[in-house]
């Protein structure tokens, strides 16, 4: 082979190898956690326009949901749009719909004065009412560090985080950016 033909073989081989090896790299690497959680992610919307006095605790129990539960995130809904997660203030006890609620779906939560009346904290009846939505019955009676023990851990506890095993639970009800559990719909009522 001549010179040069052998030279302009060498740099293609050597071209082909350059361009080869990164893909080969960026393919054995693991890929980013940001991007697998976006891709996985279920995204429900909520509407507290009629939630009149309750927006500071709606706020921090979704804070809580979205910080300790990576494969669902609760956002806001802009005004117009359609929610899955409609939350409203009554006079009664808390209640909501048993999920999970899934995507387009439709799931209510009633934030009741009546248990803010008799003392309970009203971040946490938030949370726990939207722990519902997402597929989390009441374990009741349970201690205050179960967010799903509801009013059965009485009036001075403020606990409003799921603990590992509802996270694990929600987790787990959205995996892949699936709802994986069909909707159960019951109504749920948090009185004592």
């Amino acid at each position: 082979m001549p010179h040069s033909l052998w030279l302009k073989a060498a740099g293609a081989a050597a071209a082909v190898t350059l361009i080869t090896a990164p893909t080969a790299n960026a393919t054995s690497a693991p890929e980013p956690a940001e991007s697998k959680n976006s891709a996985a992610t279920v995204t429900l919307r909520y509407d507290d326009s009629r939630a009149a006095g309750w927006e500071a605790a709606i706020a921090a129990g979704v804070a809580a949901w979205n910080s300790n539960v990576d494969n669902v995130k609760l956002v806001e809904a802009a005004p117009g749009t359609r929610a899955e997660i409609q939350i409203v203030a009554t006079s009664g006890w808390p209640q909501a719909t048993l999920g999970p609620v899934r995507p387009g779906g439709q799931a209510r939560v009633e934030l009741g004065s009546q248990a803010v009346t008799q003392g309970h904290d009203k971040i946490r009846i938030a949370a726990h009412e939207i722990g519902h939505n997402l597929g989390l019955p009441d374990t009741k009676p349970g201690p205050c560090s179960q967010l799903m023990s509801g009013s059965s851990a009485g009036t001075t506890c403020k606990n409003a985080v799921p603990n590992a095993a509802e996270q694990a639970r929600v987790e787990s009800a959205y995996a892949n950016g699936v709802v994986r559990t069909p909707a159960d719909g019951r109504i749920l009522v948090d009185a004592p």
